[in-house]
């Protein structure tokens, strides 16, 4: 039996997801050339390091054994979190490389119109029944409305009472609600029904959750330590102060707030970050939401050319690439 990873299905496909994210941009009419002009920068500016547009993609060939009507969903990936990247690097306070030759408020529109309006018109220009329509739509709003809770709750993290599962539950609105949006319209383009469209929605929320961590240990491992820059409390921070001793709680919290200005303290932070008990804990966590995640997909069950590329994104999220900080 055949199966493709999802970096080579996404070469086979990247040009079809062009055309159909360029298709959205010139049906905005000739009267919208600034709107375009200002959304193609935005695309060229945030290019994704991995290809997760395939999403859609293996979950409507699990389904159908046919990835390809899903190219317009992949699409809205795209857009979605070309904005969504851009407004978090604005969230985070210490403002976001604005794209060559827009300004700064001419960026932030664009990302406002790429997360919303134009996935919804990309939705609404499907040949499918209303109903189909309207659900899918119903999709991208609600959606919005968890991942702002989940960069609020992001945003207002409180560092001396912070707790694994608080992190865990902005995680799920900022990083889950997304994935698992897609991961439901590509189920209910594909004709699921209600019972597995939930599966597939929760399948996407632990994705989502896994890419975050994934996303955590990027950013140490890269050394531009922006969660440390940024006062982030990330997942591996509440990992820290959860399997200290109350007594230095406190203490890890201050460091945390000195570290966005001080190179010292970044440095004495990512130290307690990577000590062997504060990894074995985020180890152990990581391997639960992995098997979680296989738990689900092992549910569902569905095209094996597809299902296997699914597992290797869970297992390319849950690897553990962090290593103990030596002296």
């Amino acid at each position: 039996m055949t199966t493709l990873s999802y970096v080579e299905l996404h070469r086979q496909v990247a040009s079809d997801i062009d055309a159909e994210i360029a298709g959205a941009l010139e049906g905005l009419g000739p009267s919208s050339a600034a709107v375009r002009r200002s959304i193609s920068g935005l695309l060229g500016h945030q290019q994704m390091k991995y290809p997760l547009s395939v999403l859609p993609l293996l979950v409507h060939g699990s389904e159908t054994g046919a990835p390809g009507p899903a190219v317009p969903l992949s699409a809205v990936h795209v857009l979605w979190w070309t904005s969504a990247c851009y407004l978090d690097d604005l969230a985070d306070g210490h403002g976001a490389h604005t794209p060559a030759g827009l300004g700064t408020d001419e960026a932030l529109l664009a990302s406002v119109l790429s997360g919303q309006a134009l996935p919804i018109r990309v939705v609404q220009a499907q040949s499918v029944p209303d109903a189909v329509r309207n659900a899918l739509t119903r999709e991208i709003v609600d959606c919005w409305i968890d991942a702002v809770e989940g960069q609020l709750r992001d945003l207002r993290g409180d560092l001396a009472n912070a707790s694994c599962d608080a992190v865990v539950a902005a995680y799920r609105g900022k990083s889950g609600a997304p994935f698992g949006m897609i991961t439901a319209m590509a189920a209910i383009l594909s004709g699921a029904g209600t019972e597995r469209t939930e599966l597939w929605r929760e399948f996407g929320d632990v994705f989502g959750i896994l890419w975050q961590l994934f996303n955590d240990q990027e950013d140490l491992l890269s050394g531009r330590d922006e969660d440390l820059r940024n006062g982030t409390v990330t997942y591996l921070l509440a990992c820290a102060l959860e399997e200290t001793s109350p007594g230095s709680r406190d203490g890890i919290a201050e460091l945390g707030r000195a570290a966005r200005d001080s190179e010292q303290a970044r440095a004495r932070l990512r130290s307690l970050l990577l000590a062997p008990a504060v990894l074995r804990r985020f180890e152990k966590d990581l391997a639960a939401f992995r098997d979680d995640a296989h738990r689900v997909l092992d549910t569902l069950g569905g095209d094996e050319t597809y299902l296997p590329a699914l597992r290797q994104l869970v297992d390319q999220a849950a690897g553990m690439y962090l290593t103990e900080s030596r002296p």
